[in-house]
C-alpha cells in the first residue's frame, strides 16, 4: 500500500464503519460472517487477518477461536489499528494487532490455521505478492480466504451497480466522512480489480494453493475466494 492511500484511510478512519454500513444496508457485516464461516477454524486455532482495518473480521474470527486461540490483525494505518483496538476492547475479546505489511509478512512459515483478507487486497500494489505472502505463513491444510468486490453478471445489476458507484456512494461516503475523493477511489479499485475467474487466475499461479473455489455474493457484486495450502513454495512464484 501507498503511502497515499494509508493516508487517504487515515483521514477517514473516525467514521469509516459508519459509510460502510449506511452504504452496503449492513451487508458488508453478514459477508465478513459467512468468510469466518468458510475459514474452518476452531477453538484454540490461531488465524492472520490481514489489512484488517478496523477490526470487524479479526472480531467475528476471534468469537470462532475462543479465549483459547489467537487472532493477529494486521494493517498499514495505525490509525485503523487504533479504531479495531478500542472496538475489541468494548466488545471484551482479546486481539493482537500489529502494523505491518501484507507484501512482506513478520511471521514464520506455517505459523497459522488459516489467513484473510477482506476488502484489503486490491489496495495491494501487487495482488499475487500478497497472496504468496499470506499462503507462506499458513500450515498445509488450512485455509487462505479474500472477501473482495466484484462486478455483477447482469446488464441492469451492473448498469446499476455503475450508477451507483459513481455518484451515490461517493456523495454518502463524503457527506458521512467529509473526503469524497476517497469514495471515488474505492470505486475505481473495486472496478479495476479482477474479480471471479479473472481473479482465480491469479491465485492459481501460487503454487501452494489448492482447491480454489468462487464464490459469488449479491449477483457478483462481492465474491469470497477460498483456498487450502498444500505443499508451501516459500517465496514469490514466478508468474508460469
Amino acid at each position: 500500500m501507498s503511502e497515499a492511500v494509508r493516508e487517504m484511510f487515515a483521514s477517514i478512519a473516525p467514521r469509516y464503519d459508519l459509510a460502510n454500513s449506511i452504504i452496503s444496508l449492513g451487508q458488508l457485516q453478514r459477508w465478513r460472517k459467512r468468510l469466518a464461516a468458510l475459514s474452518g477454524v476452531v477453538a484454540g486455532g490461531s488465524v492472520l487477518d490481514c489489512a484488517t482495518g478496523t477490526g470487524d473480521l479479526a472480531l467475528a474470527l476471534k468469537r470462532r477461536v475462543g479465549p483459547g486461540g489467537t487472532v493477529i490483525g494486521v494493517d498499514y494505518c495505525p490509525e485503523m489499528l487504533a479504531l479495531a483496538s478500542a472496538k475489541a476492547a468494548r466488545q471484551g475479546l482479546a486481539l493482537r494487532l500489529e502494523r505491518a505489511d501484507v507484501m512482506q509478512l513478520p511471521y514464520e512459515p506455517g505459523r497459522f490455521d488459516a489467513a484473510t483478507i477482506a476488502f484489503g487486497m486490491r489496495n495491494l500494489d501487487d495482488a499475487e505478492k500478497g497472496l504468496c505472502e499470506m499462503a507462506r505463513v499458513v500450515r498445509p491444510g488450512g485455509r487462505l480466504l479474500v472477501l473482495e468486490t466484484g462486478l455483477p453478471a447482469s446488464f441492469l445489476q451492473r448498469a446499476l451497480f455503475h450508477f451507483c458507484g459513481r455518484h451515490i456512494v461517493p456523495l454518502l461516503g463524503g457527506i458521512i466522512t467529509g473526503n469524497i475523493g476517497a469514495f471515488r477511489y474505492l470505486y475505481q479499485t473495486a472496478t479495476a480489480f479482477p474479480s471471479g475467474d479473472a481473479f482465480l487466475a491469479i491465485m492459481r499461479r501460487v503454487d501452494s494453493l489448492t482447491n480454489l473455489q468462487a464464490r459469488p455474493l449479491a449477483g457478483g457484486v462481492a465474491y469470497i475466494y477460498t483456498a487450502e495450502i498444500g505443499q508451501p513454495q516459500y517465496g514469490y512464484p514466478a508468474t508460469r
